[in-house]
């Protein structure tokens, strides 16, 4: 596939409600590319056709030890010639670097795909974007196209405009996405129709996701949901995990974790208590990041929790 030629996305049935008043299909974004799924595929297409046109042979990004962003850079830059460079939230990760590439399989795809690594403390990463950090990595690696944390910039969210067809536009009344730095959700307001509105459920505590989605759109059809139901970023419990099994035996759609499981659940939520009623079509965006769950899984056995029971199919 060419990752600059990215497809429209099928839209397959989750879930009916109230005798089929309420509908919801998920947009598989996720089955867009094996190794670049999701909004990561948006997000890079861009800026990658940027760095090319600046003649770059370098990527740097930014991430922590189970970032979908990373391993997406990763393979991104393998398919396409460049090389790339991930500063790694965790300089504990670096004192046994075989054994934290045999437990971590985002850190361990994104190695096997020529990726180069620079761990850094969580104190000194909080000020990755600052000036004299950025000469460091400058005088350190030469000349890079800097990809921001997560992958957000305005060359990002033009790639995540991409995401709705005009028949998405025309068949549905609520947009659902999940966020974690705003690019795509902003991506999808910016390509709404009139009369949709579009619901956002952060995957952190906070009430700063408005404003972040508010640096790349003018427009006010969204509403932002927090995460203040499962302990915050990448926290989840028995009865999300459960949740996420059963509805994958139900539609056949393997949802994460992090953000699409989290989305889904509060989703069913508002219908199940009245906020959304009366016949109304819904089109969520599964923003895939399912390979992180290999490791997600992994520490949830390790810790005697309910695991993902689907997860040997990713």
């Amino acid at each position: 596939m060419n990752l600059f030629e990215v497809q429209n996305a099928i839209n397959q049935r989750y879930k009916e409600f109230n005798d089929g008043q309420i509908i919801i299909d998920m947009k598989r974004d996720d089955l867009l590319h094996p190794q670049v799924s999701g909004n990561k595929l948006r997000k890079l297409k861009y800026n990658l056709l940027k760095a090319q046109e600046l003649k770059h042979d370098t990527l740097l990004t930014y991430g922590g030890a189970y970032s979908n962003h990373i391993a997406a850079t990763a393979a991104a830059g393998h398919i396409c010639g460049f090389k790339t460079i991930g500063i790694i939230r965790g300089e504990e990760l670096e004192e046994n670097l075989e054994k934290t590439l045999k437990h971590n399989h985002t850190l361990q795809t994104a190695h096997a795909l020529g990726m180069q690594f620079k761990f850094v403390s969580r104190y000194a990463y909080r000020d990755k974007y600052e000036t004299a950090f950025q000469e460091d990595l400058k005088n350190e690696f030469g000349s890079f196209y800097n990809i921001p944390e997560g992958g957000t910039n305005e060359l990002a969210v033009k790639g995540t405009q991409e995401i709705l067809t005009s028949s998405d536009q025309e068949n549905y009344d609520f947009i659902t996405v999940a966020a974690g730095t705003g690019g795509t959700a902003a991506g999808i307001i910016n390509s709404t129709a009139p009369h949709q509105k579009v619901l956002v459920f952060s995957a952190l505590k906070g009430d700063f996701m408005f404003d972040e989605i508010a640096r790349y759109t003018s427009r006010e059809n969204f509403m932002v949901f927090e995460e203040n139901r499962f302990g915050g970023y990448a926290k989840s419990s028995d009865g999300l995990i459960k949740f996420m099994n059963g509805r994958f035996r139900e539609s056949g759609i393997p949802l994460e974790s992090i953000y699409t499981g989290k989305m889904m659940y509060r989703l069913e939520h508002l219908v199940k208590t009245g906020v959304i009623t009366g016949e109304t079509r819904i089109l969520a965006i599964h923003t895939g990041g399912l390979q992180s769950m290999v490791g997600y899984n992994a520490k949830l056995k390790k810790k005697g929790k309910i695991t993902l029971d689907y997860i040997h199919e990713i």
